[in-house]
């Protein structure tokens, strides 16, 4: 008996005519999850088979988390014959209980029908096992027989819940405005799960700000990486114009002043490395920066890309269970300051008038802040 992984996809199915595009990418994909790994990947009917795994956990948890995987099982791959499959029953099979065994025969030359089957290796497990009951239909659980075409069966007990979504790749690009927050990088997992490739962009106000706010934000990129694949993160440091702004501007308006720098910034490294829309971590009244004036304010200053919030209509229940889910949410929470928090008024505007906020920018060289910024910028790469 040999063991080896099943990896069935979700979407892709449904992609008619252009889903070789598709599994192409997912199998691409899961090459990279496991490039460190021993493994070989099988296309097998719509699915694939890994074999030749080393580590079993290590693989599972690499390919739980490649986007576009819908689930997984562990399956035992046998000659197709009575007593071996019986055999590979035997090791999936709890040794009391209930249980009910489903049969899939894609070969229909195989002598037993797909209920005959059932009931033969269902019979000779009772035989074996006193303690075993059947239970149609709620058993504890189930024994799944698969008799392929190919002439081998795959036998196992376990479905495993895979990432979801699309696979990375296959919907453009994007650049995720990072803070050290709970949200970003919620929202950037997010738009990977819809195939999505991902570049970051993450403003810091140093010596105002932490060298370990700066850490702390590299590991948050990591983990999401982890899901997204290779991510560019561009560090931009942002003091100057945050010093401009508490100087010469009116103190209620810092953080929407701010948010346009930041979206401005962002567009125009977006549109140098190709990226497609911009990604925030925003959710509606959340803060004083994203009501919806908050927001129209920031989208105002964006000229050609289209601004993503796939958080906007999440509470924060929401996203602090996701984040537990992705594990991101234990680094978020790490005492760090980012750079909203500087310079930080005691009441900023919660609705901003956009010819209020023209007027105080009035009083700034933007141009010249902006480029300055560009000029500070560093690239880590995950």
């Amino acid at each position: 008996m040999e063991k080896v992984i099943i990896v069935r996809y979700s979407e892709i199915h449904l992609k008619g005519k252009n889903r070789g595009y598709f599994e192409k990418q997912f199998f691409n994909n899961m090459e990279k999850a496991l490039s460190d790994m021993p493994h070989i990947i099988r296309k097998n009917s719509g699915r694939y088979l890994v074999e030749q795994f080393a580590d079993e956990e290590s693989t599972l948890d690499a390919l739980k988390k490649v986007f576009g995987c819908h689930s997984l099982s562990v399956a035992y791959k046998v000659e197709s014959g009575i007593e071996t499959i019986y055999q590979a029953a035997k090791s999936v099979t709890k040794e009391s209980g209930s249980f009910r065994i489903t049969t899939h025969r894609a070969d229909k030359k195989f002598p037993l029908n797909s209920v005959e089957l059932s009931a033969k290796i269902g019979g000779m497990l009772l035989e074996d096992y006193p303690d075993l009951t059947v239970d149609l239909y709620n058993p504890q659980f189930t024994i799944f027989l698969d008799v392929r075409e190919e002439g081998y069966s795959l036998i196992y007990s376990e479905v495993i819940k895979g990432a979801g979504g699309m696979p990375v790749g296959t919907a453009g690009k994007g650049m995720l405005l990072i803070s050290g927050g709970i949200d970003s990088p919620v929202a950037g997992y997010m738009m990977a799960k819809r195939g999505m490739c991902l570049d970051a962009i993450h403003f810091h106000s140093y010596p105002y700000t932490s060298p370990a706010a700066r850490e702390k934000v590299e590991e948050l990129t990591r983990l999401v990486s982890q899901y997204a694949g290779s991510i560019r993160l561009y560090i931009v440091k942002v003091t100057h114009i945050q010093e401009e702004i508490h100087k010469n501007c009116a103190p209620e308006l810092m953080v929407t002043m701010l948010r346009r720098f930041m979206m401005r910034i962002a567009e125009r490294l977006a549109l140098k490395t190709g990226a497609q829309c911009l990604i925030t971590g925003e959710s509606l009244g959340q803060v004083a920066s994203q009501t919806i004036e908050g927001m129209t304010s920031s989208n105002s200053v964006v000229e050609s890309l289209p601004v993503l919030r796939p958080l906007v209509g999440f509470d924060k229940e929401e996203i602090i269970e996701r984040a537990e889910k992705i594990g991101t949410f234990e680094t978020s929470i790490l005492p760090y300051e980012d750079c909203c928090t500087v310079f930080l008024p005691d009441h900023p505007a919660i609705h901003p008038k956009k010819e209020r906020v023209l007027a105080e920018e009035e009083k700034l060289d933007v141009e010249g802040l902006i480029e300055e910024a560009f000029q500070s910028m560093e690239i880590v790469r995950f």
